[in-house]
């Protein structure tokens, strides 16, 4: 499980420093961190539209769009997913 994580982080480091028309993500940073914050609210409502239908498969499909976007937000600011885990595991005790 955290060995994807640890993929999509690598990929979206790289992408980064990627030309903006190269791809959706790089595209993203170059826009800004308010384009990133944008798309996070967007993902975080329609995984709270998803859930008060009850419809399974499409909190899953929309949890993963706010978790991917979420990761953009991460790596815009230097950090990555073990940064979140770490926190995660601290307050698991």
């Amino acid at each position: 499980m955290t060995d994807t994580l640890q993929q999509l982080a690598e990929v979206l480091e790289q992408r980064k420093s990627a030309a903006p028309d190269s791809s959706y993500v790089a595209s993203l940073y170059h826009k800004g961190l308010d384009a990133i914050l944008k798309k996070i609210g967007e993902e975080a409502t329609e995984t709270v539209m998803a859930a008060k239908d009850g419809d399974r498969d499409k909190i899953v499909y929309e949890t993963a769009d706010l978790w991917f976007h979420s990761m953009v937000l991460l790596a815009h600011a230097g950090l990555g997913p073990q940064d979140v885990l770490k926190e995660l595991e601290r307050r698991f005790g």
